[in-house]
Order: structure tokens, then sequence, then C-alpha cells
């Protein structure tokens, strides 16, 4: 289990983002994150991928624990692969085709052949007609499957993801989903901030509600139909209105 106690998050200038967030995320289930923009939701993902570091509290990855703030001279291995994220801004290098962004952290990672899998995701993911191009000559969907796909070529057994439905149409939307619950019936922790609220309904074991930087409500996707507390029916309301 991927689990957070009291975990909070400031700026240097003070400033806090989050506090006293506490999470589980279970293998073989899909955590669902929403909430307003500028709620702290990116920062707390990144928080769990041990790229920020929080202010205090404690992330649990399994048996292996990290406690804030970390003491004077402390250090613990970093949980990377098993623990995997693909964020809003993908990270490709430009001077790689797609193909060799999916391949170089395999390599890296001193795995010796990852082609088999890799044939896998293009199928899954449709990428057989873009594959051999370079981030440049792609669109941001593309993109956004290329990203998704080298994070799984790692296996890892947490994976967490930022918005990254956002570019694609309906379509693609629906065979990522299909993906997500199967990795889900793989033993596979995932945790997802989205802004779909269908994507939610239907991808979702648990939906957390973030706003002002706390988890204000949480529970199963039914909270979405029959929100438990007064700005979560708002920030629902909000939304019903635009589409």
């Amino acid at each position: 289990m991927l689990t957070t106690r009291n975990l909070s998050f400031a700026y240097d200038d003070g400033k806090t983002v989050f506090e006293n967030v506490d999470l589980d995320i279970d293998l073989g289930g899909i955590t669902v994150l929403i909430g307003p923009s500028g709620t702290g939701k990116t920062t707390l993902l990144r928080c769990l991928a041990l790229l920020d570091t929080p202010r205090s509290g404690e992330i649990a990855v399994d048996e292996q624990r990290f406690a804030f703030p970390i003491p004077a001279g402390g250090h613990a291995p970093a949980p990377w692969p098993r623990l995997t994220a693909v964020f809003q801004q993908l990270f490709l290098w430009p001077h790689l085709t797609l193909r060799e962004n999916i391949l170089l952290p395999v390599r890296l990672s001193g795995q010796t052949d990852g082609h088999g899998e890799l044939d896998k995701l293009i199928e899954a993911f449709d990428m057989g007609a873009f594959i051999e191009r370079y981030p440049n000559e792609a669109s941001l969907g593309q993109r956004q499957r290329i990203a998704l796909a080298r994070a799984l070529m790692l296996k890892p057994r947490y994976l967490l993801l930022d918005e990254i439905t956002s570019a694609l149409d309906v379509e693609q939307i629906a065979k990522i989903l299909g993906y997500l619950k199967t990795l889900r019936g793989q033993n596979i922790g995932i945790f997802l901030i989205t802004h779909l609220l269908g994507f939610a309904r239907h991808a979702a074991d648990q939906v957390l509600f973030m706003d002002g930087g706390t988890i204000t409500e949480r529970g199963t996707p039914d909270i979405l139909k029959n929100p438990q507390t007064e700005r979560l029916f708002q920030f629902l309301s909000v939304i019903a209105a635009a589409s």
C-alpha cells in the first residue's frame, strides 16, 4: 500500500499548499483525485513521487517509510521505478524518436529487451502510425500516450498520473480507461488526477475531493452523484453548468 499520514507541503516563502493529507492507495485499486485548479493536486502527486519534499508528515511505499522533515544526513533509497509518475509536462527527449523515448528508461534500468512489451503497448494505444516520429512531429494526445507507455514499460507497482487524458478524444480515453482497469486487475495501485468526472466515475474505486489544500470529502464514485459536503456540491454544480 502507498500511504501518507499528516502530509503537508509549503513553499520556501512559507505559503502552505496542502496540509495534513492522509491517503491510502491500495494495490489493485484506482484512486482518483478531483478538485478546483490551484488547490495543490499536482504538488501532492509530486510529493508522492518524492520529487518535491514535504514539510512534515510521512509517506510509506509498502514497507519503505519516508518521514519529514528529513533529519540532517538522513537518506533512504528512492522507490523508483517501483513507483512511477506521468506528469502533464510529459518530459520527452526532443532528439529521440517516440520509440526511443519509451525504451530509454528501460535501458537505463538495466533491462535488456523491452521490445516485446512495447509491441503490446503500441497495439493497445494505437501508436503504430506515429511511433517512429520525433516529439515535435506528434500531437499532444499522441505524446500523452507515449509518456504513459514509457512509464508502463518500467512495470511499476504504483502508477501516478496527472491529467493523462486531457488531450485525448473520447475513443482514446475509453481505451486508456480499459487499460487502467487491466492494470488494476494485475494488482497495480493507480493514483490519478483528472478534471473529467465521467472518467472518474468509471475508473475509480475511491474518489477524493481536494479543496483549499485539504481533502474535504472521500468515498466511492457515488459521492459524485450524492456529495456529502456543500463544497463538493458547489463544485459539481459549476462543472455541470459549464458542460
